[in-house]
């Protein structure tokens, strides 16, 4: 099965983490498919917080894809923002 999901990165104490298309059974920081962009928990002032390919997202879930309930909420909010900019 294909999922949508977090890959941590980042330095200790310093979270990062990149929103990947990949198979459910490889590692979190293994292969990947595509990698559709990041979540940066801990973005201070002009620093994105969330960067996410909408279009690439949704391709995705069209071919049955499943998001993880994090990359749902991160989705909702890009979206959500996407909108509000267009």
């Amino acid at each position: 099965m294909v999922k949508i999901r977090l890959a941590r990165g980042g330095a200790k104490k310093r979270p990062f983490y990149h929103i990947v298309v990949t198979d459910s059974r490889s590692a979190r920081d293994g292969r990947n498919i595509e990698r559709v962009g990041y979540y940066n928990p801990v973005a201070q002032g002009a620093e994105k917080r969330v960067e996410l390919n909408v279009e690439r997202v949704q391709h995705w879930i069209a071919n049955g894809a499943q998001l993880t309930d994090k990359v749902a909420a991160l989705y909702k909010e890009a979206a959500r923002s996407a909108a509000a900019a267009a």
